[in-house]
């Protein structure tokens, strides 16, 4: 699992990020996130408004973006709340970064299902290419975390990088990805399996296979 501890507070990061506030396009969105809770509840606001902070950090950095803590006090300070509630809540989701990432954050599943469908040889490819888990590459372009199950049991292993999943996953299949983003291409998500749209089963349905062609109420053949 990736280290929660936020990145340490010192003066540069202090004069790189003290004056963090909002772009014209985000404040005008902020207001719309905050007005969607009733009144008195505006805090609810807090983890969509901390991901809009990290999305702008990462377009001022051209990486994925995370939150440096003056960026945390920032989101506490537009919900009147408590800096450490805020990163109470910022810890606790992997979906925000503590620390800085690189262009693209390759988040490697290494739950069960893809363990025994491969990830191993996933993040073996990482390595290849010079990833380190909890580092970014020296170019800036990779950042590697290990992270637990992300939903795709069924297409394992997968792997998320930045917003995008990646699934039916091997060492060549991840390379081709790879490459294709470090030239500025955007790969198709999900399934990787020629043949496969989603998760349905490769080689067609094994059951309810009258329902392929048209509905069929088997209800009858229950009883």
């Amino acid at each position: 699992m990736a280290n929660r501890a936020p990145s340490p507070d010192s003066p540069e990061l202090r004069a790189r990020w003290g004056s963090f506030a909002w772009t014209e396009a985000n404040a005008d969105l902020a207001r719309q996130i905050v007005a969607r809770y009733p009144e008195g509840r505006q805090r609810s606001a807090v983890m969509p408004l901390l991901f809009l902070a990290q999305e702008q950090v990462g377009a001022e950095t051209n990486t994925q973006g995370w939150l440096p803590i003056p960026v945390i006090e920032f989101v506490a300070r537009e919900l009147e709340m408590p800096a450490i509630r805020v990163l109470e809540v910022a810890s606790f989701y992997m979906m925000y970064n503590l620390a800085p990432v690189g262009r693209f954050h390759v988040q490697v599943c290494g739950t069960t299902p893809c363990m025994l469908r491969g990830s191993d040889d996933i993040l073996d490819a990482c390595y290849a290419r010079g990833m380190k888990k909890g580092h970014t590459t020296p170019d800036g372009l990779w950042t590697l975390t290990e992270v637990e199950c992300m939903g795709n049991c069924a297409t394992a292993p997968m792997v998320q990088i930045n917003d995008a999943n990646y699934e039916d996953l091997t060492p060549e299949r991840l390379d081709i990805v790879l490459d294709a983003l470090a030239r500025g291409e955007m790969p198709k998500e999900g399934t990787q399996e020629p043949g496969r749209h989603t998760s349905e089963p490769l080689g067609g349905p094994t059951t309810l296979t009258a329902m392929v062609e048209a509905n069929y109420d088997y209800r009858g053949e229950w009883q």
